[in-house]
């Protein structure tokens, strides 16, 4: 039972996922500080920072985790876009979620970041794996 639940857990692309996962997280972080430092708004900030991560995805999405070297430029829009579109859905939710944490809630905007992140990181795996980098797409099965 548990070698089975490993053996889905513990595969190339989930392994990769968490990897990237981890360095897109980094990416948002690292350029949210830097526009905080700079003294842009943590609101804008935080929408600045989500723009950079979702870049720095698609690419690491595509090429390295889900393998999808589909290059015809109907294809890339419609991957394009659709992550886009999942990634705006928790983007929406991160900007929302950190406004109640800091605004409402006072809490520390590092520890909101922390908190949406894990979220996001589950959130944008799901959407990925079922709606945007699907196998039957890639090979021409909807």
């Amino acid at each position: 039972m548990f070698s089975t639940i490993w053996k889905k857990l513990a595969n190339p692309e989930s392994v990769s996922y968490v990897i990237f996962g981890v360095l897109t997280t980094l990416v948002d972080w690292g350029s949210y500080r830097f526009f905080r430092v700079v003294e842009v708004d943590y609101r804008t900030a935080t929408a600045l920072a989500w723009a950079a991560a979702v870049l720095f995805a698609f690419v690491t999405n595509k090429l390295i985790v889900f393998r999808s070297f589909e290059w015809r430029p109907s294809f890339l829009w419609k991957e394009f876009s659709s992550f886009v579109a999942c990634r705006a859905a928790t983007g929406v939710l991160t900007v929302i979620a950190m406004m109640i944490m800091v605004d409402v809630l006072h809490w520390n905007e590092y520890f909101g970041k922390v908190v949406v992140s894990a979220i996001s990181l589950v959130l944008n795996y799901i959407f990925s794996k079922l709606f945007i980098f699907r196998k039957k797409a890639r090979d021409g099965v909807e």
